[in-house]
């Protein structure tokens, strides 16, 4: 392999990464178009080369994100629990649903996904948070599990405190979210994400850190097959894991700096772009030129 194809992989990782990092997903789901597409690799090399770049993705994104309180570290192992049995779930299902019909599922999902969070529009004010019932909320699983924190922004120059709530919806979607990503073979961060937001009404920014830290450990646990099957190949996963790691602490820098209400149209419009191919991929118009 030449080196102007290594710098490829690692400039493609490098600008797929920054993306996913700073909206919290997995950088897979623009990785492996690109390297089918453009880099003319086989399907199963480049969904191990981007499983790779997933957990490297959350690597290099954790540490600014816990040294910036972003990252809800608590309430991650208890969705992790979910959506883990989801992707367990999904395994064994594997083939028994049409592949077209999840396809068209996956992006209805997307679309309405979109249209929750756009017209969330904003995070809730920490005045309003504070304002709720508070004798019920400790009842509450948030309340029981000791899930409500607080996190510096710095677009506003405050600390702002925030409830979990809805757990028991919140873990519902967890499970639909990995259930769905393993017999599609996709990153469940993109569906993680509008599940924090919307159930759990989370901040942006909280719901995109936790769900970075989350999709590291999702990754790890499929890394190890693939690699027995011999489908992460160290030329190929090699650059593509450097790219993910510097494009990640980027990704994570950009999301401490830029403001909930931007972040969350970037997500919204991403979701937007993923629904349509994810509908064209239902009726066989592959956009990329093979299923991601």
């Amino acid at each position: 392999m030449d080196l102007h194809y290594t710098l490829w992989l690692f400039t493609v990782s490098f600008g797929a990464s920054a993306l996913g990092g700073m909206l919290g997903m997995a950088s897979g789901i623009f990785i492996v178009p690109i390297l089918t597409t453009f880099g003319h690799l086989g399907i199963h090399v480049a969904i191990g080369a981007s499983i790779v770049s997933v957990i490297a993705c959350s690597c290099g994104g954790a540490a600014p994100f816990l040294r910036g309180r972003l990252t809800n570290v608590r309430l991650a192992v208890v969705l992790e629990t979910a959506t883990t049995l989801g992707a367990l779930s999904g395994v064994l299902l594997s083939g028994l649903v049409p592949v077209a019909a999840l396809y068209f599922i996956f992006g209805v999902i997307l679309i309405v996904s979109a249209r929750q969070m756009l017209a969330r529009r904003a995070d809730p004010a920490p005045a309003e948070t504070a304002a709720g019932d508070d004798a019920m909320h400790r009842r509450s699983w948030g309340a029981a599990l000791q899930l409500d924190s607080s996190y510096p922004d710095r677009a506003s120059g405050r600390e702002l405190a925030y409830r979990v709530r809805r757990i028991p919806l919140g873990l519902s979607l967890m499970y639909c979210a990995g259930l769905i990503s393993a017999l599609l073979g996709i990153g469940s961060g993109v569906l993680k994400i509008p599940a924090m937001d919307t159930a759990l009404r989370l901040p942006i920014k909280v719901s995109s850190a936790t769900s970075n830290f989350m999709i590291g450990v999702t990754a790890a646990a499929s890394a190890g097959a693939y690699f027995l099957r011999g489908e992460i190949v160290t030329a190929i996963a090699g650059p593509v894991a450097l790219g993910s790691v510097a494009g990640a602490a980027l990704g994570a820098r950009l999301l401490m700096r830029v403001s909930n209400e931007r972040l969350r149209l970037l997500f919204v419009a991403v979701l937007a772009l993923l629904a349509v191919q994810m509908l064209l991929e239902a009726f066989g118009v592959h956009l990329f030129g093979a299923s991601p």
